[in-house]
């Protein structure tokens, strides 16, 4: 049985989900201590719950410790079965945090995995459901990962009420090294699809994006699109946003940006306008691509188990997170693999043999 500190570096819940993916990975058991530890409520919370219970039915594991406030957690996997399950994380819990605590397993799952989730899509201290589906998994599929994502509801805090469909298909991964170039060529491949488009050929690559907002007025999305617009074309970047506007369960707005292994986020709240949104959407992606690295610091701390279990494989990124070391950390324990961090250029390489 493994032995994990859960108060370890970063010591949030993004260690405990890396943790029980990994082991139903390798088939190790885990004992889990000291959750949460230094954070202002300690141990598990509901959010952290759903995405362990669904990870104990997805491979049949005995478990204990699952309670809320638990500091303590017990987790033995059996098999990764296939099959299809439905999960309601109740009000706004993060669909896409709970996503990020089995996906790793799922590869290696005996037959195709379809979730239907409930929960929250854009909630705050936790990837957007666009980005999970357009950098996430566009930076997994060099792995040779198959997954996909069906949006059917937005939902947001605190009602909830979004709704996703998750469809994972068992395969072998394999190792890619994150260049550069491979978004340059993206953006070659964006921008010549937009040839003889105005005041496009000379920008430096297209940025696409969503702007989205529910039970609030129309303006609100195309607000928060033309201020992220307005800024990415002062900085010298193409941009193309769609605007959706829809009335839904919950009251929310927000807008995500992307391109190759990059993106930027935010979400609206009361009394922020909506041309704040969009520019502070706009300033946290023009400050991943100025620096030039391969991938944006938040899916660097997110591709570190896969690297690990494809091999071969290596990035740049701006600067090293908590996250990012403490993913690596936990990685470590479980698989026989040793990452090598370097700094080059006023980047960080990150690499695994």
């Amino acid at each position: 049985m493994i032995e994990i500190d859960g108060s370890y570096g970063e010591g949030g819940g993004q260690l405990v989900r890396t943790a029980v993916a990994l082991s139903a990975v390798t088939g190790k058991e885990i004992k889990v201590t000291n959750i949460r530890k230094n954070r202002p409520n300690p141990g598990l919370k509901q959010q952290h719950l759903k995405a362990l219970e669904t990870a104990a039915k997805i491979c049949r594991a005995r478990v204990s410790g699952l309670s809320p406030g638990s500091s303590e957690l017990f987790f033995a996997p059996v098999e990764i079965k296939g099959g299809k399950y439905g999960i309601d994380i109740g009000t706004a819990g993060s669909i896409t945090l709970l996503l990020q605590c089995i996906m790793p397993a799922l590869p290696f799952a005996k037959e195709k995995v379809e979730l239907t989730i409930r929960g929250g899509t854009d909630v705050a201290w936790s990837p957007t459901i666009d980005y999970l589906q357009h950098v996430t998994f566009n930076a997994l599929e060099k792995f040779g990962y198959v997954g996909n994502l069906t949006l059917k509801k937005r939902g947001f805090y605190p009602r909830g009420g979004g709704e996703v469909l998750a469809v994972f298909e068992p395969c072998k991964l394999h190792g890619f090294h994150f260049l550069k170039t491979e978004t340059k060529k993206k953006a070659e491949k964006d921008l010549k699809e937009c040839e003889g488009t105005k005041d496009r050929q000379n920008l430096k690559e297209e940025i696409m994006g969503i702007s989205h907002a529910s039970n609030l007025p129309s303006h609100v999305p195309a607000r928060q699109a033309e201020a992220a617009e307005s800024l990415l074309l002062e900085t010298g970047y193409a941009s193309r946003i769609d605007i959706r506007s829809c009335e839904l369960l919950s009251t929310g707005s927000g807008i995500t940006l992307w391109t190759g292994y990059c993106g930027g986020s935010a979400l609206g709240k009361r009394g922020l306008p909506a041309e704040k949104v969009g520019r502070q959407a706009a300033e946290e992606i023009i400050t991943e691509l100025r620096a030039g690295a391969a991938v944006d610091m938040h899916l660097a701390d997110q591709l570190i188990p896969y690297m690990a279990l494809a091999g071969n494989s290596s990035y740049t990124v701006r600067e090293l997170t908590l996250h990012a070391a403490t993913n690596i950390w936990v990685t470590e324990q479980f698989l026989d693999v040793k990452f090598r961090i370097e700094e080059k250029e006023g980047l960080f390489e990150v690499s695994v043999d």
